[in-house]
Protein backbone atom coordinates (compact mmCIF):
# COMPACT_ATOMS: atom_id res chain seq x y z
CA UNK A 1 0.00 0.00 0.00
CA UNK A 2 1.58 3.26 -0.53
CA UNK A 3 0.39 6.54 1.62
CA UNK A 4 0.10 9.71 -0.11
CA UNK A 5 0.72 13.15 1.42
CA UNK A 6 0.66 16.82 0.38
CA UNK A 7 3.54 18.81 1.59
CA UNK A 8 3.17 22.57 3.02
CA UNK A 9 4.06 23.60 -0.12
CA UNK A 10 1.51 21.53 -2.44
CA UNK A 11 4.24 19.15 -2.95
CA UNK A 12 3.15 15.37 -3.12
CA UNK A 13 4.87 12.35 -0.51
CA UNK A 14 4.44 9.45 -1.12
CA UNK A 15 5.81 6.51 0.76
CA UNK A 16 5.48 2.59 0.93
CA UNK A 17 5.79 0.62 4.40
CA UNK A 18 7.94 -1.94 3.46
CA UNK A 19 7.52 -3.51 7.19
CA UNK A 20 3.49 -3.54 6.66
CA UNK A 21 3.45 -7.49 6.16
CA UNK A 22 6.46 -8.22 8.14
CA UNK A 23 4.24 -7.17 11.15
CA UNK A 24 2.61 -10.19 11.23
CA UNK A 25 5.95 -11.68 12.37
CA UNK A 26 4.39 -9.98 15.85
CA UNK A 27 1.45 -12.48 15.93
CA UNK A 28 3.06 -15.02 15.19
CA UNK A 29 6.25 -15.01 17.97
CA UNK A 30 3.09 -15.97 20.87
CA UNK A 31 2.83 -19.54 18.81
CA UNK A 32 6.34 -20.63 18.82
CA UNK A 33 5.39 -22.87 22.20
CA UNK A 34 2.20 -24.06 20.86
CA UNK A 35 3.75 -24.85 17.63
CA UNK A 36 6.69 -27.23 19.35
CA UNK A 37 4.39 -28.69 21.65
CA UNK A 38 2.27 -29.82 19.23
CA UNK A 39 5.80 -30.51 17.20
CA UNK A 40 7.14 -32.92 20.24
CA UNK A 41 3.68 -34.82 20.52
CA UNK A 42 3.40 -35.89 16.95
CA UNK A 43 7.36 -36.51 16.95
CA UNK A 44 7.34 -37.87 20.35
CA UNK A 45 11.08 -35.82 20.26
CA UNK A 46 10.73 -34.05 24.24
CA UNK A 47 13.22 -32.04 23.00
CA UNK A 48 10.82 -29.74 21.21
CA UNK A 49 10.29 -28.50 24.87
CA UNK A 50 13.70 -26.67 24.81
CA UNK A 51 13.14 -24.82 21.64
CA UNK A 52 10.68 -21.88 22.18
CA UNK A 53 13.47 -20.67 25.10
CA UNK A 54 16.46 -21.09 22.67
CA UNK A 55 14.63 -19.16 20.03
CA UNK A 56 13.63 -16.16 21.96
CA UNK A 57 17.14 -16.06 23.60
CA UNK A 58 19.59 -17.56 21.07
CA UNK A 59 18.12 -17.30 17.73
CA UNK A 60 16.43 -13.38 18.34
CA UNK A 61 19.32 -12.06 19.82
CA UNK A 62 21.82 -13.53 17.23
CA UNK A 63 19.70 -12.75 14.58
CA UNK A 64 19.31 -9.10 15.79
CA UNK A 65 22.91 -8.39 15.73
CA UNK A 66 23.39 -9.94 12.45
CA UNK A 67 20.51 -8.09 10.51
CA UNK A 68 21.00 -4.67 12.38
CA UNK A 69 19.30 -1.91 12.79
CA UNK A 70 16.57 0.18 10.59
CA UNK A 71 17.05 3.88 11.22
CA UNK A 72 13.64 4.29 8.40
CA UNK A 73 11.07 7.04 9.65
CA UNK A 74 8.26 7.45 7.70
CA UNK A 75 7.87 10.75 6.36
CA UNK A 76 5.99 13.19 8.70
CA UNK A 77 3.38 13.97 6.40
CA UNK A 78 2.52 10.28 5.95
CA UNK A 79 2.58 9.21 9.82
CA UNK A 80 -1.34 10.59 10.42
CA UNK A 81 -2.84 8.67 7.80
CA UNK A 82 -0.54 5.55 8.78
CA UNK A 83 -1.73 5.86 12.10
CA UNK A 84 -5.20 5.34 11.19
CA UNK A 85 -5.06 2.53 9.07
CA UNK A 86 -6.96 0.10 10.48
CA UNK A 87 -4.58 -2.72 9.18
CA UNK A 88 -1.85 -2.44 11.33
CA UNK A 89 -4.66 -2.31 14.57
CA UNK A 90 -6.12 -5.74 13.11
CA UNK A 91 -2.61 -7.41 13.75
CA UNK A 92 -3.07 -6.36 17.38
CA UNK A 93 -6.27 -8.59 17.34
CA UNK A 94 -5.23 -11.59 15.90
CA UNK A 95 -2.28 -10.71 18.44
CA UNK A 96 -4.37 -11.49 21.31
CA UNK A 97 -6.30 -14.16 19.56
CA UNK A 98 -3.09 -16.25 19.26
CA UNK A 99 -2.09 -15.59 22.92
CA UNK A 100 -4.94 -17.20 24.23
CA UNK A 101 -4.94 -19.47 22.19
CA UNK A 102 -1.44 -20.56 22.51
CA UNK A 103 -1.45 -20.81 26.19
CA UNK A 104 -5.16 -23.03 26.27
CA UNK A 105 -3.05 -25.40 23.71
CA UNK A 106 0.10 -25.49 26.08
CA UNK A 107 -1.86 -26.01 29.43
CA UNK A 108 -3.93 -29.03 26.99
CA UNK A 109 -0.53 -30.66 26.36
CA UNK A 110 0.64 -30.36 30.01
CA UNK A 111 -2.68 -31.54 31.67
CA UNK A 112 -3.04 -34.47 29.29
CA UNK A 113 -0.01 -35.84 28.23
CA UNK A 114 2.57 -38.29 29.89
CA UNK A 115 5.44 -35.81 29.74
CA UNK A 116 8.20 -35.67 31.66
CA UNK A 117 8.82 -33.19 34.14
CA UNK A 118 11.46 -31.60 32.93
CA UNK A 119 9.91 -31.08 29.57
CA UNK A 120 6.19 -29.49 31.15
CA UNK A 121 8.40 -27.21 33.06
CA UNK A 122 10.53 -26.05 30.11
CA UNK A 123 7.08 -25.50 28.02
CA UNK A 124 5.30 -23.77 30.93
CA UNK A 125 8.50 -21.16 30.98
CA UNK A 126 8.07 -20.87 27.51
CA UNK A 127 4.19 -20.18 27.08
CA UNK A 128 4.94 -17.56 30.19
CA UNK A 129 7.34 -16.20 28.54
CA UNK A 130 5.27 -15.83 24.98
CA UNK A 131 2.44 -14.16 27.77
CA UNK A 132 4.51 -11.41 29.40
CA UNK A 133 6.14 -10.18 25.63
CA UNK A 134 2.18 -10.62 24.59
CA UNK A 135 1.66 -7.80 27.63
CA UNK A 136 3.16 -5.81 24.35
CA UNK A 137 -0.13 -6.16 22.53
CA UNK A 138 -2.06 -5.49 26.33
CA UNK A 139 0.02 -2.10 26.15
CA UNK A 140 -0.04 -1.21 22.51
CA UNK A 141 -4.11 -1.20 23.24
CA UNK A 142 -4.62 -0.15 26.35
CA UNK A 143 -3.23 3.71 24.98
CA UNK A 144 -6.52 3.48 22.91
CA UNK A 145 -9.54 5.34 23.94
CA UNK A 146 -12.35 3.22 22.75
CA UNK A 147 -14.04 0.62 24.83
CA UNK A 148 -13.54 -2.46 21.98
CA UNK A 149 -9.79 -1.62 22.42
CA UNK A 150 -9.76 -1.09 26.04
CA UNK A 151 -11.53 -4.29 26.66
CA UNK A 152 -8.79 -6.62 23.91
CA UNK A 153 -5.99 -4.88 26.68
CA UNK A 154 -8.14 -6.15 29.75
CA UNK A 155 -8.65 -9.66 28.01
CA UNK A 156 -4.43 -9.81 27.36
CA UNK A 157 -3.16 -8.46 30.55
CA UNK A 158 -6.02 -11.26 32.05
CA UNK A 159 -4.12 -14.07 30.22
CA UNK A 160 -1.18 -13.73 33.46
CA UNK A 161 -3.60 -12.34 35.78
CA UNK A 162 -1.58 -8.71 35.12
CA UNK A 163 -5.27 -7.04 35.31
CA UNK A 164 -3.41 -3.98 37.00
CA UNK A 165 -0.98 -3.43 34.41
CA UNK A 166 -2.77 -0.45 32.10
CA UNK A 167 -4.10 1.20 34.77
CA UNK A 168 -0.93 1.55 36.51
CA UNK A 169 1.08 2.27 33.09
CA UNK A 170 -0.73 4.74 32.01
CA UNK A 171 -1.62 6.69 35.31
CA UNK A 172 1.14 5.65 36.86
CA UNK A 173 4.04 4.88 35.07
CA UNK A 174 3.62 7.60 32.06
CA UNK A 175 3.12 10.31 34.82
CA UNK A 176 6.21 9.57 36.74
CA UNK A 177 8.49 7.94 34.12
CA UNK A 178 12.40 8.30 34.59
CA UNK A 179 11.75 9.85 38.11
CA UNK A 180 12.68 8.02 41.50
CA UNK A 181 9.23 8.57 42.27
CA UNK A 182 8.06 5.82 39.60
CA UNK A 183 8.97 2.35 40.44
CA UNK A 184 8.84 0.95 36.98
CA UNK A 185 11.87 3.37 36.48
CA UNK A 186 15.16 1.64 37.10
CA UNK A 187 17.56 3.40 39.17
CA UNK A 188 21.04 3.83 38.29
CA UNK A 189 23.31 0.92 40.42
CA UNK A 190 20.53 -0.95 40.92
CA UNK A 191 20.52 -4.75 39.84
CA UNK A 192 17.56 -6.47 37.97
CA UNK A 193 16.57 -8.59 40.80
CA UNK A 194 16.82 -6.15 43.29
CA UNK A 195 14.10 -3.80 40.81
CA UNK A 196 11.55 -6.72 40.43
CA UNK A 197 11.19 -6.82 44.50
CA UNK A 198 10.71 -3.36 44.38
CA UNK A 199 8.58 -2.73 41.03
CA UNK A 200 6.48 -5.78 41.19
CA UNK A 201 4.73 -4.99 44.64
CA UNK A 202 4.68 -1.30 44.07
CA UNK A 203 2.89 -1.04 40.76
CA UNK A 204 0.26 -3.68 41.84
CA UNK A 205 -0.66 -1.60 45.43
CA UNK A 206 -0.19 1.69 42.76
CA UNK A 207 -2.46 -0.07 40.10
CA UNK A 208 -5.37 -0.50 42.90
CA UNK A 209 -4.75 2.98 44.46
CA UNK A 210 -5.81 4.60 41.44
CA UNK A 211 -8.40 2.59 40.60
CA UNK A 212 -9.52 2.98 44.03
CA UNK A 213 -9.67 7.08 43.14
CA UNK A 214 -10.76 6.67 39.78
CA UNK A 215 -14.01 4.76 41.20
CA UNK A 216 -13.86 7.58 44.09
CA UNK A 217 -14.24 10.42 41.76
CA UNK A 218 -17.33 8.74 39.35
CA UNK A 219 -19.28 7.83 43.20
CA UNK A 220 -18.56 4.39 42.82
CA UNK A 221 -17.57 1.68 45.76
CA UNK A 222 -14.36 0.34 45.16
CA UNK A 223 -15.75 -3.75 45.61
CA UNK A 224 -17.84 -3.34 42.51
CA UNK A 225 -18.80 -4.21 38.91
CA UNK A 226 -16.88 -1.10 37.93
CA UNK A 227 -13.75 -1.93 39.13
CA UNK A 228 -11.49 -2.56 36.16
CA UNK A 229 -8.96 -4.34 38.14
CA UNK A 230 -11.74 -6.98 39.74
CA UNK A 231 -13.14 -7.28 36.34
CA UNK A 232 -9.44 -8.71 35.15
CA UNK A 233 -8.67 -10.82 38.05
CA UNK A 234 -12.15 -12.33 37.91
CA UNK A 235 -11.70 -13.38 33.95
CA UNK A 236 -8.17 -14.88 35.29
CA UNK A 237 -9.74 -16.52 38.46
CA UNK A 238 -12.40 -17.60 35.83
CA UNK A 239 -9.80 -19.73 33.41
CA UNK A 240 -7.87 -20.99 36.02
CA UNK A 241 -10.90 -22.52 37.42
CA UNK A 242 -11.98 -23.75 34.26
CA UNK A 243 -8.22 -25.86 33.72
CA UNK A 244 -8.45 -27.18 37.07
CA UNK A 245 -11.91 -28.50 36.06
CA UNK A 246 -10.35 -30.08 32.99
CA UNK A 247 -7.26 -30.81 33.10
CA UNK A 248 -6.80 -31.31 37.33
CA UNK A 249 -5.40 -29.94 40.08
CA UNK A 250 -1.60 -30.19 38.24
CA UNK A 251 -2.68 -26.59 36.56
CA UNK A 252 -2.51 -25.02 39.78
CA UNK A 253 1.36 -25.67 39.87
CA UNK A 254 0.92 -24.87 36.04
CA UNK A 255 -0.76 -20.99 36.69
CA UNK A 256 1.62 -20.76 40.12
CA UNK A 257 4.51 -20.79 37.38
CA UNK A 258 3.40 -18.95 34.15
CA UNK A 259 1.86 -16.37 35.85
CA UNK A 260 5.00 -14.89 37.60
CA UNK A 261 7.12 -15.60 35.28
CA UNK A 262 4.69 -13.56 32.50
CA UNK A 263 5.05 -10.77 35.26
CA UNK A 264 8.93 -10.71 35.51
CA UNK A 265 9.13 -10.68 31.39
CA UNK A 266 7.32 -7.40 32.08
CA UNK A 267 9.51 -6.39 34.74
CA UNK A 268 12.97 -6.86 32.72
CA UNK A 269 11.56 -4.70 30.09
CA UNK A 270 10.51 -2.21 32.70
CA UNK A 271 13.84 -2.24 33.61
CA UNK A 272 15.98 -1.81 29.91
CA UNK A 273 13.73 1.05 29.28
CA UNK A 274 14.96 3.71 31.67
CA UNK A 275 17.57 2.79 33.48
CA UNK A 276 19.35 5.36 35.52
CA UNK A 277 17.58 7.88 33.22
CA UNK A 278 15.71 11.12 35.36
CA UNK A 279 13.76 14.14 33.95
CA UNK A 280 15.16 17.50 35.79
CA UNK A 281 13.10 18.72 38.72
CA UNK A 282 12.43 22.19 37.91
CA UNK A 283 12.21 25.34 40.85
CA UNK A 284 8.54 24.46 41.59
CA UNK A 285 9.32 21.05 42.09
CA UNK A 286 7.37 19.34 38.52
CA UNK A 287 9.67 17.36 36.38
CA UNK A 288 10.18 18.49 32.86
CA UNK A 289 8.05 17.26 30.28
CA UNK A 290 8.97 13.51 29.09
CA UNK A 291 10.93 13.51 26.11
CA UNK A 292 12.49 10.91 23.89
CA UNK A 293 15.82 10.99 25.86
CA UNK A 294 14.52 9.97 28.76
CA UNK A 295 13.80 6.94 27.47
CA UNK A 296 16.14 4.15 25.93
CA UNK A 297 15.30 2.96 22.28
CA UNK A 298 16.80 0.35 19.92
CA UNK A 299 15.94 0.26 16.29
CA UNK A 300 16.97 -3.72 16.08
CA UNK A 301 14.83 -4.59 13.00
CA UNK A 302 14.02 -8.67 14.30
CA UNK A 303 13.55 -8.18 17.80
CA UNK A 304 11.08 -4.90 16.55
CA UNK A 305 8.96 -6.57 14.52
CA UNK A 306 8.50 -9.38 17.06
CA UNK A 307 7.59 -6.47 19.48
CA UNK A 308 5.19 -4.53 17.83
CA UNK A 309 7.64 -1.70 17.71
CA UNK A 310 8.13 -1.97 21.64
CA UNK A 311 11.48 -0.89 21.66
CA UNK A 312 11.36 2.46 19.53
CA UNK A 313 9.98 3.40 23.44
CA UNK A 314 11.38 6.93 23.30
CA UNK A 315 9.32 8.26 20.35
CA UNK A 316 6.34 6.51 22.64
CA UNK A 317 6.72 7.95 25.57
CA UNK A 318 7.21 11.29 23.62
CA UNK A 319 4.09 10.40 21.57
CA UNK A 320 2.03 8.07 23.89
CA UNK A 321 -1.26 7.91 21.82
CA UNK A 322 1.16 7.30 18.53
CA UNK A 323 0.23 3.61 17.64
CA UNK A 324 3.34 1.45 16.87
CA UNK A 325 3.57 1.89 13.32
CA UNK A 326 3.96 5.04 12.71
CA UNK A 327 7.06 5.45 16.19
CA UNK A 328 9.97 7.08 15.03
CA UNK A 329 13.41 7.53 15.40
CA UNK A 330 15.09 10.51 16.72
CA UNK A 331 18.26 11.60 17.04
CA UNK A 332 20.26 11.66 19.83
CA UNK A 333 18.72 9.19 21.64
CA UNK A 334 20.33 6.71 24.36
CA UNK A 335 20.57 3.53 22.81
CA UNK A 336 20.40 -0.33 24.09
CA UNK A 337 23.01 -2.21 22.84
CA UNK A 338 20.76 -4.87 21.50
CA UNK A 339 17.06 -5.78 21.21
CA UNK A 340 15.64 -6.62 23.77
CA UNK A 341 15.55 -10.16 24.35
CA UNK A 342 19.60 -9.25 24.10
CA UNK A 343 19.52 -6.43 26.88
CA UNK A 344 17.38 -9.15 29.28
CA UNK A 345 20.24 -11.59 29.18
CA UNK A 346 22.36 -8.73 29.79
CA UNK A 347 20.72 -7.51 32.64
CA UNK A 348 20.49 -10.98 34.12
CA UNK A 349 23.73 -10.74 35.01
CA UNK A 350 23.92 -7.40 37.19
CA UNK A 351 27.78 -6.73 37.02
CA UNK A 352 27.61 -7.43 33.19
CA UNK A 353 24.90 -4.81 32.95
CA UNK A 354 26.45 -2.04 34.35
CA UNK A 355 30.04 -2.41 32.87
CA UNK A 356 28.19 -2.12 29.88
CA UNK A 357 25.36 0.45 30.61
CA UNK A 358 26.73 2.98 33.42
CA UNK A 359 29.12 4.44 30.83
CA UNK A 360 26.58 5.14 28.50
CA UNK A 361 24.21 6.63 31.38
CA UNK A 362 27.05 8.91 32.51
CA UNK A 363 27.53 9.89 28.21
CA UNK A 364 23.91 10.48 28.45
CA UNK A 365 23.49 12.57 31.79
CA UNK A 366 27.54 14.53 30.29
CA UNK A 367 29.52 13.19 33.54
CA UNK A 368 26.75 14.67 36.07
CA UNK A 369 25.57 11.68 38.61
CA UNK A 370 22.53 14.15 39.70
CA UNK A 371 21.29 14.20 36.24
CA UNK A 372 20.46 10.77 37.11
CA UNK A 373 18.07 8.70 38.48
CA UNK A 374 20.48 7.36 41.51
CA UNK A 375 19.86 4.16 43.60
CA UNK A 376 19.59 5.67 47.16
CA UNK A 377 23.04 4.64 49.12
CA UNK A 378 25.00 4.88 45.94
CA UNK A 379 25.39 9.09 45.29
CA UNK A 380 28.65 8.97 46.57
CA UNK A 381 30.14 5.99 44.81
CA UNK A 382 29.04 7.28 41.32
CA UNK A 383 30.28 10.72 41.99
CA UNK A 384 33.56 9.38 42.37
CA UNK A 385 33.12 6.99 39.25
CA UNK A 386 32.19 9.58 37.33
CA UNK A 387 34.55 12.05 38.23
CA UNK A 388 36.98 9.28 37.48
CA UNK A 389 35.92 8.79 34.22
CA UNK A 390 36.20 11.76 32.91
CA UNK A 391 39.69 12.63 34.77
Amino acid sequence: MIFVATTEDGGEVRYVDKKRWLWVLSTFTPAVPMICALLMLASGNMLFAALPLFFYYVIVPALDMLVGEDWNNPPEEVVEEMAMDQHYRRLLYVAAIVLWVNFLVVAWVIGTQDLPFWAAALLTVAVAVASGSGLTVAHELGHKQNRLDQWGAKMVAALSGYAHFMIEHNRGHHVQVATPEDAASARLGEGLWTFVLREMPTVARRGWQLEKQRLEKKGHPTFSLHNELLQGYAISAGVGLLLVAAFGPWMLLFLAVHHPIAWFHLSMANYVEHYGLKRTSKPNGRYELCEPRHSWNTNHIVSNLLLFHLQRHSDHHANPQMPYQSLRNVEDLPHLPSGYPGSFLLAAVPPLWRRVMDPKVAKWAKGDPTKCNVAPGLENYYALKFQNRSA
